[in-house]
Formats: C-alpha cells, sequence, structure tokens
C-alpha cells in the first residue's frame, strides 16, 4: 500500500514539474495537512472523505458480498461470470484474484482516510464534543476496515499513521492477530464513549456512527477473537455487556414488526439499522445491487442467485410466509405483467423509484438489531452452553418472522448440545441476513464452513479458509 501511495506522489510531482513547461500560471498553494484542517468545516469535509471510500461498487457495492455470500452456500456468481467471481464460489481462486484485490485494497483506502482524521483533527479549536464525534466516526471505520481485514486475510499489516513521503516504515510487516485485535477493540471503545447516540444524531447526519454502532460492532469483534489465536478470557462475557447496551437502548432501535419494511428504500434510516452504508440517486451516489441481484426479466443483469440448496432448504415451513416469501425468489412479472419462472435470486432490496439502471437508493446494511439479537445468543452460549435463556435473542427474531408458536421456539429439548445449537444459530443467521455479506464470516467463526460448503458439493481445503494477500500488494512488498 505504501509503495503505491508513494509512486503516487512521484508521479504527481512529476507530471506537475512537466506541465510548468506550458503553464503560464505558477501554482502558489496546495492543500496540504498543515494548511487544510483548520477548522470545524474542514474536519467534516475529512471524515466525509473517510465515508465516501465506502460507496464504489469494488466496496460496498458489489464485493462486499462477492467476497462473503457468493463465497458461501448461500448465493453463486452466475456461470457465465468472471473467473473471479466463479473461483470464490469454487473455492479455487489464487492471490492474482481481482475482487479479493478490491477487498483488501478498498479497505487499506478507508483506513488511510481515517489515519488523516484522527491525527490532524485533533488539534483544530472547535467544539470538543464534535471533534470527539468526528474523530470516534473515524476510528469506528478504521476499526470496521481492519476487522474486514482480520476476518478475510487474517494476519495484515498495522498502519495507524498517515502515509507521507518521509515514512520510514515503506514494507510493513504483518502484526499478530493479539495487536490487530487489540487496536480494533481499542479504536471501538474510544467511538462508544464519543460518538452520539443514535438518538441524538440530528436528521442531516443521519448514516454517521452512533455509539451504539460501536457497541455492536465491538460485539462482534469479540465474539470472533473469541474463536480465535489470540481469545481472551473475558471476550464472550464482554461481548455480551455490548449487546445488552444496544438492545436495552430502545430510544435508538427497535426490531421493526414487518419483516419487509427494513429494506424498502422508502424506509430509510429506520430503527432497525445500527448501521448501514447510505446510498440514494443522482446527485448522490446509487447502488448496483438491484441490477446485480435481480434478473433480466426485472432490469437486472442476474449476476448472482441463490444457491438451489438454501432456496429449497433453508426455510423451516412455518417461515416461508416471510422471509422466504420476500428474500428469494423464482417468480418474477416482466412489464407485461405475466409471471415467468426463474433462477431463484435475492429480492430483499427494494426500490420503488428504481429505473433499472446502476443506481438504486438501496442502502448496505452492515448492523442490524435482528443481528444484535443473534449475537446475543452466540455470547450466551460461549458463557454457560447449559444456560436455557441463550435461546432469546435466537427466538425473538423468530418470532418477528412467524416462528413465535411454542412449536417454533427454540429451548435446550429440541436443541440440546451444543452442535446442534450452532447448526441452529447458523441457520437462523443464514435465513434472516442472506444476502447481507454475513454467511462466510459467519462459517469461518463458528468452525462451519467446510461442512456448509460440501453441502453443495464444493470442496473447501485449509488454504482457502483465508484469502490470499492480493499478488500486487506481495510484488510491492516482500515483507508479505
Amino acid at each position: 500500500m505504501k509503495i503505491r501511495i508513494l509512486m503516487a506522489v512521484a508521479i504527481v510531482t512529476f507530471s506537475l514539474t512537466s506541465c510548468k513547461k506550458f503553464l503560464t500560471e505558477q501554482p502558489y498553494s496546495f492543500l496540504t495537512p498543515t494548511n487544510f484542517y483548520k477548522n470545524q468545516g474542514d474536519a467534516t469535509a475529512a471524515l466525509n472523505g473517510v465515508f465516501s471510500t465506502m460507496q464504489p461498487q469494488t466496496f460496498y457495492q458489489r464485493t462486499v458480498y462477492t467476497v462473503s455470500d457468493n463465497a458461501s452456500d448461500l448465493m453463486y456468481a452466475a456461470p457465465g461470470s468472471s473467473t473471479d467471481r466463479n473461483s470464490l464460489t469454487n473455492h479455487t481462486f489464487a492471490a492474482v484474484n481481482g475482487e479479493i484485490a478490491n477487498w483488501y485494497i478498498n479497505d487499506y483506502k478507508m483506513i488511510k482516510n481515517a489515519n488523516d482524521v484522527i491525527k490532524y483533527v485533533p488539534p483544530i479549536s472547535m467544539d470538543p464534543v464534535e471533534r470527539a464525534n468526528i474523530v470516534g466516526n473515524a476510528r469506528f471505520l478504521r476499526a470496521l476496515g481492519y476487522f474486514n481485514l482480520l476476518t478475510a486475510f487474517g494476519q495484515v499489516p498495522l498502519i495507524t499513521e498517515p502515509v507521507t513521503a518521509s515514512s520510514p516504515d515503506l514494507y510493513p510487516k504483518k502484526a499478530s492477530l493479539a495487536v490487530l485485535y487489540d487496536q480494533v477493540v481499542a479504536d471501538l471503545q474510544y467511538a462508544e464513549a464519543n460518538c452520539y447516540a443514535e438518538k441524538n444524531i440530528i436528521a442531516g447526519n443521519k448514516g454517521r456512527v452512533s455509539s451504539g454502532a460501536a457497541s455492536a460492532l465491538l460485539a462482534k469483534v469479540l465474539l470472533t477473537r473469541a474463536k480465535s489465536g489470540a481469545a481472551k478470557a473475558t471476550d464472550s462475557q464482554d461481548a455480551l455487556t455490548e449487546c445488552n447496551k444496544v438492545i436495552n437502548d430502545s430510544g435508538s432501535y427497535s426490531l421493526l414488526t414487518n419483516y419487509a419494511s427494513i429494506f424498502s428504500s422508502d424506509n430509510k434510516y429506520n430503527k432497525e439499522i445500527v448501521f448501514a452504508v447510505r446510498f440514494g440517486t443522482a446527485p448522490n451516489v446509487g447502488n448496483i445491487i438491484l441490477r446485480m441481484f435481480y434478473p433480466t426479466v426485472l432490469g437486472g443483469y442476474g449476476s448472482f442467485f441463490a444457491q438451489n440448496y438454501f432456496f429449497n432448504n433453508g426455510f423451516p415451513d412455518g417461515d416461508r410466509d416471510v422471509r422466504k416469501t420476500y428474500s428469494i425468489s423464482n417468480k418474477a412479472v416482466d412489464s407485461k405483467g405475466v409471471t415467468q419462472t426463474v433462477t431463484p435470486f435475492i429480492y430483499k432490496f427494494r426500490d420503488s423509484q428504481w429505473k433499472q439502471d446502476n443506481n438504486s437508493r438501496s442502502d448496505w446494511f452492515v448492523l442490524r438489531l435482528a443481528e444484535v439479537y443473534l449475537l446475543q445468543s452466540e455470547a450466551m452460549h460461549n458463557i454457560n452452553p447449559a444456560d436455557p435463556n441463550k435461546f432469546n435473542g435466537i427466538n425473538i427474531v423468530r418470532a418477528r418472522a412467524g416462528l413465535s408458536l411454542p412449536t417454533d421456539q427454540l429451548n435446550m429439548t429440541n436443541t440440546p448440545t451444543p452442535d446442534a445449537f450452532i447448526d441452529a444459530l447458523l441457520a437462523e443467521r443464514a435465513r434472516e441476513l442472506c444476502g447481507e455479506g454475513q454467511r462466510r464470516w459467519d462459517l469461518l467463526r463458528l468452525g462451519r464452513l467446510k461442512t456448509a460448503m460440501a453441502t453443495i458439493g464444493v470442496t473447501v481445503d485449509d488454504n482457502h479458509l483465508l484469502f490470499p494477500i492480493p499478488q500486487s500488494e506481495q510484488d510491492a512488498n516482500p515483507n508479505l
């Protein structure tokens, strides 16, 4: 990463020097960290620059589900799609995979911009509460970037200072898992303490990081670390504490009664969303997700489909009228009103104003309250597998989906063993969160990736449990 940035600096410098031959006017000033970060407006603009790194197709418009649900048992790339996408589905990917490179590089772009805010905003003379909130937002986004990298690649370089031409370490080495997790946890704890509560974020700033978002992500990080070589004895208990903070903040968050209304672009900023990447219509950045998921009969590209096994077997009978009906479909009504049978596709994201182009208003959900309930159950199981209350979170989510009868609820009788609980938890997460970019990381965290992929006929060897560092990065940095 640093080599690329330094090369870019050199190229820009050379270009500016060469252009002097053709310019009659000389430049007298340039924006630098020392002359840009002067006031609150500059700090806000810089933070906007961190958020904007999340919006390209190669990050939270398309690559996010290409490297997650597409590389799992829930979804697959169209057979005629790119080799990069198909090799992720089949687990034959290598270090030259372009989508893997997109995920790696864009996370580091977000981290780089966040590092600038974290470094240069604190000295600004401005309202101290707002200054801490802005830095807290940046630290949350840096933590999210490193958590993405940790779950996908394992050990990666840890860079927490702005990169300049004079940076001493041009070839950063991989940090240990313990050091990486400690940094992510510290960043989220700062964000939790300094970002505004969701209920206190003004309308014009909706989409910024809340203290609740930091708590929710921290819970997920701690549960992931609890299953890693860097685990700490208190991780699960601490994760439970973080889950409870979010669940008990009824002024900010609540489960919507109607599952479908969560995903409607006419219902943005609803109380179930804890953190999302925001998209809109022109002149804002739109999202290509509808074009990617929808079949051609609906004006989409049909680039990704739901796995047939999940479509046929993933939902219990009582759940078919709610989550399955809304989330996945093998029927589509064409422009003439004729219903056609199509390959099952993810249908949960909806935009009533979509014009069958690359720009829908659909936000990308990073954290929802329903997931926090599921994380709560996971944490309680880790703490005490014999605790019958560990089913409470799962059962709340199931009840919202229509599985509210006593025979629908999970308990120690119908789910008696730790293995049965993990299987039930993963099944519930698949039904609730399908198409939201969670499945691969869930299967890895809970130790079921090989088993799940074998169900759809894909063999996963140990070399494909983690993604390889992109070849271009290895070539630029021998320490990788």
